[in-house]
């Protein structure tokens, strides 16, 4: 599996009893290491004893302490260059289980940093090795809208399924280019769809499941070949336009829910590479990202649990 993730971060988790602005607060415990959704999703995947490649910018100053924390990580580098600082995500989880997230741009992207980019992507993709291309997470400043869009037709033309997970302008203008899935959540959908710009859904709201299947038959009719649209612990609503399917959610312990919608890919793909119909594929990746929130480590997984939770989603 090839992970397209170019706006690669440098994750702070930070644990505190409460987030009060205004405040000097002395968190007791702070986590630093490499982040951006692809990150979460390769340890999906060395979670099922496989390893994926991932591609993303190697910003110049920072190199050296990326390098140190990718070295860590259960996946196999490309760097492509390019100059400023890596982008830092700091997230603080509270006893409640409230979080926030602070997601910074990350470095601008030259006129030709893109091009090379792509370059690399299809390199990997020429060495045969790759059934599944996942583009996964925001685009950096500078580089194009239709970014994701062009690594769909350039996984396409080498023969490989392509994902998409992304939102916002980068997932509108990939869908034209007919990815095989895309996996946004409910908000991100909604905000590409009929442009609302929260980021957050009332999970609990009862017109949930109807919003989530309107969403996958929206985005199958902007290009789309397949949708699946997440609703956190309501389910998710699956289909190709024609038929949609609503899959529960499993009730679980969460004790860190960042990276669920990541490991929702991770274990898409790892079902579609195993064999599995797409139905059954989702119902997989409801039952990895479920297990995955029951981790310290986002993208954590545990492969039985995974393999169980899934075994309990009803398809509607």
């Amino acid at each position: 599996m090839l992970i397209a993730t170019p706006n690669i971060t440098v994750d702070r988790t930070v644990r505190l009893p409460e987030l009060r602005p205004g405040h000097v607060l002395r968190p007791q415990h702070a986590v630093v290491t490499a982040g951006g959704k692809g990150i979460n999703v390769a340890r999906v995947r060395a979670a099922f004893g496989k390893r994926a490649t991932l591609v993303g910018f190697l910003p110049d100053v920072d190199a050296a302490q990326l390098d140190r924390l990718l070295a860590r990580e259960p996946l196999d580098f490309v760097g492509v260059p390019v100059a400023g600082e890596v982008r830092v995500a700091t997230i603080y989880l509270e006893e409640s289980g409230r979080v926030t997230v602070l997601n910074e741009p990350g470095p601008v992207v030259p006129a030709d940093g893109w091009a090379a980019y792509e370059r690399a992507i299809e390199a990997e993709l020429a060495s045969g090795r790759h059934a599944t291309l996942v583009c996964t997470g925001s685009l950096p400043p500078g580089a194009p809208d239709d970014g994701y869009g062009r690594l769909v037709a350039i996984g396409h033309r080498a023969g490989v399924r392509v994902v998409v997970d992304a939102a916002r302008a980068a997932l509108a203008a990939a869908l034209p280019s007919g990815p095989d899935f895309v996996t946004p959540n409910l908000a991100e959908a909604e905000g590409v769809l009929h442009g609302h710009p929260d980021e957050s859904v009332a999970e609990d709201s009862p017109d949930v499941p109807d919003r989530a299947r309107a969403a996958v038959k929206l985005l199958c009719a902007r290009g789309a070949a397949a949708a699946a649209v997440t609703a956190g612990a309501a389910g998710t609503a699956f289909g190709d336009g024609e038929k949609v399917f609503w899959l529960s959610a499993v009730p679980v312990n969460v004790k860190n829910p960042i990276g669920a919608g990541d490991s929702f890919v991770g274990g898409l793909a790892e079902a579609l590479e195993s064999g599995s119909e797409p139905l059954h594929a989702i119902a997989f990746a409801v039952g990895t990202a479920s297990a995955s929130v029951e981790q310290e480590l986002a993208g954590g997984v545990d492969p039985g649990r995974a393999h169980e939770i899934a075994a309990q989603v009803v398809v509607a």
